[in-house]
C-alpha cells in the first residue's frame, strides 16, 4: 500500500533530507586517498552529532545491517560495508548512501565521488548517472506515470553506452525507510502508477561501465558487478506534491 504525505508530513521530511543533505557534503569532502571506509563511518556520525543529535542513524540495525553508512568502491554497486582495513586509493571510485531517521521520518541519499584524480573513463561515468538521476526527476510529476522516471533513466543511461542495475531499484519513504512503491531504474514509459500528489519516494540509478548483472558478496550486503565493470551510484529522496517536486535532500 502506498502512503501520501500531507505537507505537514512533508515539512518533516525536508528537515530530514536535509540533514542527510549535510552529512553527504560533509563526507564528500574528506574522501580523499589514504583513509579507510571506517573513517568516513566514524566521520559521519560525528558530523551527525554535531549537526542534529536528535537525528538517528537510519540504516544501523536495519535487517542486520551492521553500519550507519554504506560506502562501495569500485565495481561495488551498494552496500559496502565500512572497514578498519579497507584503505582508499588513488582514483577510487566511492560511492557513498547515508540515512536517517528525523521526528519520526526517514530521508536518504547517495552520492559518488573520485578519490584524487580519476581515469576519465570514471569521470565520465559519474557525470552520466549524476545526470540520469535529474533526467528522471524530471518526470516525477503529478499526473505522470511513476515508470516515466525509470524510461527517462533508462534511456538516457543506455544512450550514452552505460547500463543500469536491475536486480537493485529505488523506493517509496516515509516513516520507513523503504515503502512501496518500488522505483526501478529500467522500465516503458506510461506504466506503473499514476503519480498522485503527496508520494513521496527515492530515486537512484545505480549505474555500470559493463553489463547489469549484480552478485552478492559473501558478507550478504555488498552487491559488484559480475564482470568487474565499475559502478556509480546517485540517489534523492523527492516529495511530489500539487505545488511542483521537491527534492528533499539536495543542499
Amino acid at each position: 500500500m502506498i502512503l501520501y504525505k500531507s505537507m505537514s508530513e512533508i515539512d518533516t521530511m525536508r528537515k530530514s533530507g536535509h540533514i542527510v543533505a549535510l552529512v553527504l557534503d560533509h563526507l564528500s569532502s574528506i574522501v580523499r586517498p589514504g583513509i579507510t571506509t571506517w573513517d568516513l563511518e566514524e566521520a559521519a556520525l560525528d558530523f551527525l552529532k554535531a549537526t542534529e543529535p536528535s537525528a538517528i542513524p537510519a540504516f544501523k540495525g536495519y535487517m542486520g545491517y551492521p553500519t550507519s553508512l554504506c560506502v562501495s568502491i569500485n565495481d561495488e554497486v551498494v552496500h559496502g560495508i565500512p572497514s578498519k582495513k579497507r584503505i582508499i586509493k588513488e582514483g577510487d571510485v566511492v560511492s557513498i548512501d547515508f540515512g536517517v531517521f528525523y521526528n519520526g521520518y526517514a530521508g536518504d541519499a547517495a552520492t559518488t565521488i573520485i578519490a584524487g584524480k580519476g581515469t576519465p573513463e570514471a569521470e565520465n561515468l559519474l557525470k552520466i548517472t549524476r545526470e540520469s538521476l535529474y533526467e528522471g526527476i524530471k518526470h516525477a510529476k503529478v499526473g505522470n506515470y511513476l515508470h516515466d522516471i525509470s524510461a527517462a533513466i533508462q534511456e538516457y543511461v543506455e544512450d550514452h553506452g552505460y547500463s543500469v542495475v536491475r536486480e537493485l531499484v529505488g523506493h517509496g519513504i516515509g516513516q520507513s525507510m523503504h515503502e512501496a512503491p518500488q522505483v526501478p531504474n529500467f522500465g516503458e514509459k506510461g506504466t506503473g502508477i499514476i503519480i498522485r500528489p503527496g508520494l513521496t519516494i527515492a530515486v537512484e540509478p545505480m549505474v555500470t561501465t559493463g553489463n547489469y548483472d549484480v552478485v552478492f558478496l559473501n558478507d550478504g550486503w555488498t552487491a559488484v558487478t559480475t564482470d568487474g565493470s565499475l559502478a556509480a551510484h546517485f540517489e534523492h529522496s523527492l516529495a511530489i506534491t500539487s505545488q511542483g517536486t521537491f527534492i528533499l535532500t539536495e543542499l
